[in-house]
């Protein structure tokens, strides 16, 4: 009789991904700081009980998401976004 040929062992094959740097938000549209008066920018960069998002979460360079939180401490203060929810 005839044997069965043997299946041949499977390999993966990955596609290989051509990835590029994100960049900052702000590092795009070469902003060099953020405003705080830009309540619609820093509400993106804020969660739900009014914490500001991580880097890696916001996606900010180190430069722009340290001049992202003292903007949001001055929008605070100036009453224009709340402390708290």
């Amino acid at each position: 009789m005839f044997k069965k040929p043997k299946p041949k062992p499977r390999t993966a094959k990955r596609k290989q991904r051509v990835v590029e740097a994100s960049k900052c938000r702000f590092c795009r549209e070469k902003t060099v700081a953020v405003d705080f008066k830009d309540i619609p920018t820093l509400q993106k960069l804020v969660t739900a009980q009014g914490k500001l998002f991580s880097r890696k979460r916001s996606g900010n360079c180190a430069m722009h998401q340290r001049s992202s939180s003292i903007a949001l401490k001055r929008a605070r203060f100036m009453a224009l976004m709340p402390f708290v929810g």
